[in-house]
């Protein structure tokens, strides 16, 4: 385990100095079309899965990539780590994301999240504020954009029990567009409010498009129950692979949580 903390140090200060690089590199892209300053995100997205291959040993794969429909889409995607933020940017020409607020305030990566219009939220507010952000979604979507969007919320660890927020069924039912669920089992490898990067195989699989038209609680039923399904399987997977690999699962799965109050 101390070669895989000494990967871990290694990779968290290059991502860090490389998230700096592309940073400097993108300022030109202030003055570009947003198209530009996308373009420079989806390389940091690359770069860092490659440096986590190259130091940490931990791979990719993505499974289902035949199944991303082009044009108006919503991708709602499991939650378990950071690594997916900025993985699921290269499968997308116009991404969108809902982010805290918090986030704009930073200097210079703040500016770019505004440059590529992002939508900001208050987690704070009330129910109406978050109506209207969901209803912004859907008309950034239904004008062709694709948002990538995590329908818990928040990262939620590996074995933590599931909790799917209406607010997807709202921005679903207001786009009038498909969604393409996701599943992945990234939190093995790159577990939440944690400092190691473990080898392996890092997961990930788009699964059967959902169409528009769906009544919206039985969307998000069903759009929970594919996620889950799908990624409890993958996450049996990459156990087996740390089992081969370590003797042991080093990730152990999460106690029990008491699943949030929906803010939505």
């Amino acid at each position: 385990m101390t070669s895989i903390f000494l990967r871990s140090l290694v990779y968290n200060v290059l991502f860090y100095i490389m998230l700096v690089f592309w940073i400097l590199v993108g300022l030109p892209t202030f003055v570009m079309p947003r198209a530009a300053i996308v373009n420079i995100a989806k390389l940091w997205g690359r770069s860092s899965i490659w440096l986590l291959r190259v130091v940490c040993n931990t791979k990719v794969e993505f499974r289902g990539t035949d199944k991303i429909p082009q044009g108006p889409l919503i991708v709602a995607a499991k939650h378990q780590s950071m690594w997916e933020t900025f993985a699921l940017l290269q499968f997308f020409d116009q991404p969108l994301y809902i982010l805290k607020r918090e986030l704009m305030w930073i200097p210079v990566f703040g500016w770019y999240l505004k440059k590529a219009d992002m939508i900001d939220v208050n987690r704070g507010a009330g129910s109406r504020t978050l109506v209207n952000m969901a209803r912004r979604a859907g008309e950034e979507v239904r004008r062709g954009r694709q948002l990538i969007i995590f329908p818990e919320g928040t990262r939620r660890a590996v074995g933590a029990p599931p909790h799917y927020k209406t607010g997807i069924g709202q921005i679903y039912a207001d786009s009038k567009v498909p969604c393409l669920p996701v599943a992945l089992n990234s939190g093995l490898f790159w577990p939440r409010r944690n400092f190691m990067r473990y080898p392996g195989t890092i997961l990930v699989e788009f699964l059967d498009v959902i169409p528009a038209g769906m009544d919206r609680r039985e969307f998000v039923a069903l759009l929970g129950n594919m996620i889950e399904n799908a990624s409890n399987r993958l996450i049996e997977e990459g156990q087996r692979e740390q089992a081969e690999l370590f003797g042991r699962v080093p990730t152990p799965l999460a106690y029990t949580e008491k699943a949030p109050a929906d803010p939505a």
